[in-house]
C-alpha cells in the first residue's frame, strides 16, 4: 500500500512534465511591438485602462524581471525564436535575415505534433549571401501565415495589402484586429490537436494610428500640441486597441474550452522608443517609467519588457515573480512544456524556466548579456543578479543595481571594482563566441539595410 501511495505521489509530482509528451499543452505567444513597461495597467498606468491584459496578469504569473533579447525588433524577435543570443542567432541588426539553419520555436514543436501558425509581423532583413530571397516564416516551421513580411511595411496600422501564406492579397481594416480574426480561426480550426499560435500584434509601433471610435474614447484627455490631430489620445487608443484585441483573442480561447490546456505568454519585443518616427508621443506618456531609456539602448527601458505566462492549473494565478528572465529562455521552456528538450546542435543559450513558472524552483544564479552596436550606437552589458555593467562606447563603466535604483542614476562602479573586473572579462569571453552569420549581419550597417528605424 505504502508503494503505491509513494508511485501516485511521483506520477502528481512529475505531472504536468511527464504528461506532456502524450497530451501536449497548446501554447499562444502574444507579442507587442515597441510596448513600454509603463504602458499597463498592472505596472502603474491610470491615464488608460488596460483591463484585459491585467486580467491575463491576474489569472497567471507576471514577472517584474522579464529582459528582451535585442534593442530593436529583429533582433529581439530572432532571440525569442531561437533561443539564443544576437550574437549566435545571425540577427545583430535590424537588416539581417535569420539564416535558414537555425531552428525555431514552430520547428522545435512540430516535430512533436504541434500545428504552428504566425499572424502579424515576420521581420526579414536582405538576403544573406548565397540567397536570392529573403527567409519566409513558411521556410521556418510556420503551417500557416498571415500578416506583414517586409518590417518597412509593418508600421502600416490600415495596410492595403498583406500575406496570406505566400502570396500577397488586399485587405481591409485596422492590422491588429485583423491578425486576431485570423488568430481565433486558427485556433477553432485546430482545437483538436496541440498548437503553437504565434500573433506578433504591431501596436503600437511607428505609426500613430488607430480606429476612430478607439480615439474617440481618449480625445480631449491630454494636451495636445494640435488638437484637430490629437496624436496622444490616439497612441493612447492604440494600447487600449491591442488590450481589446488580446481580451478577445483570450477569451475566443476560453469559449473554444482550451483554457486549461494552453500556455498563454504575452509580452513586449523591447521598450517604447521616444524618437521622431513616433513624433515622441511614447515619451510624453513616459512609456517606459520607471526605467531609464528607451529602444535602442541597454538600459532598463529599453530591455525590461512586461511579460505574463498564464497555464491554469500550472503556472501560480495572482503572484507577481522576481525572477530574471531572458526571452532567450522561451524555446527550452515551451519544448520542456512539450515533453521534450532543445536539440544539442541548436546550441541554445536559454535556460528552461518552466519549473520557475510553474513555481517549483528559484531562477538558477547566472549572468546575461546584452548588446547593440549598430546605427551609431554601441552599448554592450551584463548583468548578474541585481547588478548590470553598462559600458557605452568609450565612456567608463558604469554599474548599477537595478532593484534599488531603477533609474539606473547612481553608478557603484567605484565601490566595485572586482565585479566592474569580473563582468568586462566576461563580457570580453561572451563578444568572442560571435559567430560568423552574426558578423556578416552585423555588418549591415543602417545604410546597408535601408534604415534601421523598425
Amino acid at each position: 500500500m505504502r508503494k503505491r501511495f509513494l508511485l501516485t505521489l511521483c506520477l502528481t509530482m512529475l505531472s504536468p512534465l511527464a504528461r506532456a509528451a502524450d497530451q501536449p499543452p497548446n501554447i499562444v505567444i502574444l507579442l507587442a511591438d515597441d510596448l513600454g513597461w509603463g504602458e499597463l495597467g498592472f505596472n502603474g498606468r491610470t491615464e488608460w485602462q488596460t483591463p484585459h491584459i491585467d486580467r491575463l496578469a491576474s489569472q497567471g504569473t507576471r514577472f517584474r524581471r522579464w529582459y528582451s533579447g535585442g534593442a530593436v525588433c529583429a533582433p529581439s524577435r530572432a532571440v525569442l525564436l531561437t533561443g539564443k543570443y544576437t550574437i549566435h542567432n545571425g540577427v545583430s541588426v535590424n537588416g539581417a535575415d535569420l539564416p535558414t539553419g537555425e531552428v525555431t520555436i514552430a520547428e522545435a514543436l512540430k516535430p512533436r505534433g504541434y500545428v504552428t501558425g504566425l499572424f502579424g509581423k515576420w521581420h526579414h532583413g536582405a538576403p544573406r549571401a548565397g540567397q536570392t530571397t529573403y527567409v519566409h516564416p513558411m521556410d521556418q516551421g510556420f503551417d500557416e501565415f498571415f500578416g506583414f513580411t517586409n518590417a518597412r511595411e509593418a508600421w502600416e496600422h490600415f495596410p492595403k495589402k498583406l500575406w496570406l501564406g505566400r502570396d500577397e492579397r488586399p485587405v481591409s481594416g485596422y492590422a491588429d484586429a485583423l491578425f486576431s480574426d485570423h488568430a481565433i480561426d486558427f485556433m477553432r480550426r485546430h482545437r483538436d490537436q496541440p498548437f503553437f499560435l504565434y500573433v506578433a500584434y504591431t501596436a503600437p509601433h511607428r505609426k500613430i494610428e488607430a480606429p476612430a471610435e478607439d480615439i474617440a474614447e481618449h480625445r480631449g484627455k491630454f494636451r495636445e500640441k494640435d488638437p484637430a490631430k490629437p496624436l496622444y489620445a490616439t497612441y493612447a487608443a492604440q494600447i487600449t486597441r491591442l488590450d481589446k484585441e488580446v481580451g478577445r483573442l483570450v477569451k475566443a480561447l476560453d469559449e473554444l474550452q482550451l483554457r486549461e490546456r494552453t500556455i498563454v505568454m504575452f509580452m513586449s519585443d523591447q521598450g517604447a522608443t521616444f524618437e521622431t518616427d513616433t513624433i515622441s508621443a511614447a515619451a510624453f506618456h513616459d512609456s517606459n517609467r520607471p526605467f531609464r531609456g528607451q529602444k535602442r539602448n541597454l538600459w532598463e527601458g529599453g530591455v525590461r519588457v512586461p511579460a505574463v505566462v498564464r497555464w491554469p492549473g500550472q503556472v501560480p494565478a495572482g503572484v507577481v515573480s522576481s525572477a530574471m528572465t531572458h526571452m532567450m529562455d522561451v524555446l527550452p521552456s515551451l519544448v520542456s512544456a512539450a515533453g521534450g528538450v532543445p536539440s544539442p546542435p541548436w546550441r541554445v543559450d536559454g535556460t528552461n524556466m518552466l519549473p520557475v513558472w510553474l513555481g517549483r524552483e528559484k531562477a538558477p544564479a547566472r549572468t546575461l548579456f546584452f548588446e547593440w552596436r549598430s546605427e551609431n550606437y554601441n552599448q554592450i552589458a551584463a548583468m548578474r543578479g541585481d547588478l548590470k555593467l553598462v559600458i557605452t562606447g568609450d565612456n567608463p563603466p558604469e554599474l548599477f543595481n537595478v532593484e534599488t535604483d531603477l533609474a539606473e542614476r547612481r553608478t557603484l562602479a567605484a565601490e566595485n571594482p572586482q565585479l566592474v573586473r569580473e563582468l568586462r572579462q566576461a563580457l570580453k569571453e561572451w563578444l568572442a563566441t560571435e559567430t560568423e552569420d552574426s558578423k556578416e549581419g552585423n555588418r549591415r550597417r543602417t545604410s546597408q539595410s535601408g534604415g534601421g528605424r523598425r
